[in-house]
């Protein structure tokens, strides 16, 4: 009896508990990020339910699957300290790298000229989503240690972890993971107190290291015709002009107010080419127009200021790092991928987290949202 009522007042006083981390949740990251997900299922659904009504819709139910695993692991990503994963960064790299060994393997499925996926059942399982996580998270490691004391030495430290993955995406071959990877990297360099010399000369390093990958036989031919296509959009013997041509079509259709749902001629003829993915920003600018992509834009944009307020009232450099970490992929990710859609950016296979359907890109992002619930909920301890 004395026990169940000390248990109960114990019980009581952690709720009211000012630093108690389930009073700090951020309630606007968890609704933006629900949002979001909702608003993919649909134009997931939308981009390939075709044109008549009898339709097999089988991304409709894997793109629902996904979002309901990426919330257990968000949810499991929230609860568990994130100091657990500086202890165990290492081993989430090691065990990445060595997925990313394999794939490249005969153990290894091809899609699309790339091998990048384990197949699964009916599923596929790509590595290169995970080496998001696992970079931002040993690199988070290093540069709390390191606390801004970067000499040469370290600086050469950070970039061969780095690398290390870009070299095995690159092998698949997959550009657009590892410009993610670069920016997860110079974001994080930035933040942890790399010397601004370094960063300029890292920076002309990177775009000497671009061109040259760009004529060099590890990029291969129609992956130099999407990254060339949108610098070039009269060029009728480039394929992938057509795809640009159809995304900006489709987009230009949704003019102000939008086609309405499952209404959009592109969108329900399927003209628009790898709609659910990469181009799935053209759906809901044709269905909702100017005002619906502006106003999924403002989730993404208010879910990004949410990120940024949690990195900068961390209670360490390391949870701020996770938080920059997190941040500089969804900022890239939206840039890149809505620019390519509509024509500005290279096309570079980049999804638009959230929305674009795949199942190891969406639960990667639950994952990462997760993590900067968890370092803004354990503000105070």
């Amino acid at each position: 009896m004395i026990q169940a009522s000390v248990s109960k007042r114990s019980s009581r006083m952690s709720r009211r508990d000012p630093t108690s981390p389930w009073r700090h949740l951020d309630p606007v990251i968890l609704a933006c990020t629900a949002a979001l997900s909702i608003i993919g299922v649909v134009m997931v659904y939308s981009a390939t339910r075709g044109p008549g009504p009898d339709y097999q819709n089988t991304y409709l139910f894997k793109q629902a699957t996904f979002v309901i695993i990426g919330a257990g692991v968000l949810a499991l990503f929230t609860i568990v300290d994130y100091q657990k994963l500086h202890d165990w960064a290492w081993v989430l790299y090691a065990i990445t790298n060595v997925m990313l060994l394999l794939v490249i393997s005969p153990l290894g499925t091809q899609s699309n000229g790339a091998q990048a996926w384990f197949a699964v059942g009916p599923f596929q399982l790509q590595p290169a989503e995970f080496a998001k996580l696992s970079l931002i998270a040993v690199l988070a490691f290093l540069l709390s240690e390191f606390r801004g004391d970067i000499d040469v030495r370290r600086t050469i430290a950070l970039l061969g972890v780095s690398a290390f993955p870009m070299v095995l995406i690159l092998l698949q071959p997959d550009l657009g993971l590892v410009l993610i990877l670069t920016v997860i990297m110079m974001a994080m360099l930035l933040i942890g107190g790399l010397p601004t010399r370094y960063i300029v000369v890292l920076t002309i390093v990177g775009v000497v290291g671009v061109v040259g990958a760009l004529n060099s036989p590890v990029i291969k031919q129609y992956q130099q015709d999407r990254l060339t296509a949108f610098a070039n959009p009269d060029d009728r013997s480039n394929p992938a002009v057509y795809n640009i041509a159809q995304s900006r079509l489709a987009i230009g259709n949704g003019q102000l107010t939008g086609q309405g749902l499952f209404s959009g001629a592109q969108t329900r003829l399927g003209t628009v080419p790898e709609q659910q993915t990469d181009f799935i920003f053209t759906a809901v600018a044709e269905q909702f127009g100017f005002i619906g992509a502006g106003l999924m834009l403002l989730i993404y944009a208010v879910l990004c200021h949410r990120i940024w307020r949690t990195a900068r009232i961390a209670r360490d450099q390391f949870g701020t790092l996770l938080c920059v970490g997190v941040l500089a992929v969804l900022l890239f990710s939206i840039f890149e991928n809505v620019g390519m859609a509509m024509g500005i950016m290279p096309v570079t296979g980049i999804p638009l987290l959230l929305l674009s359907a795949g199942g190891s890109s969406t639960i990667t992002t639950f994952a990462a949202i997760g993590l900067v619930l968890n370092v803004h909920m354990r503000r105070f301890r």
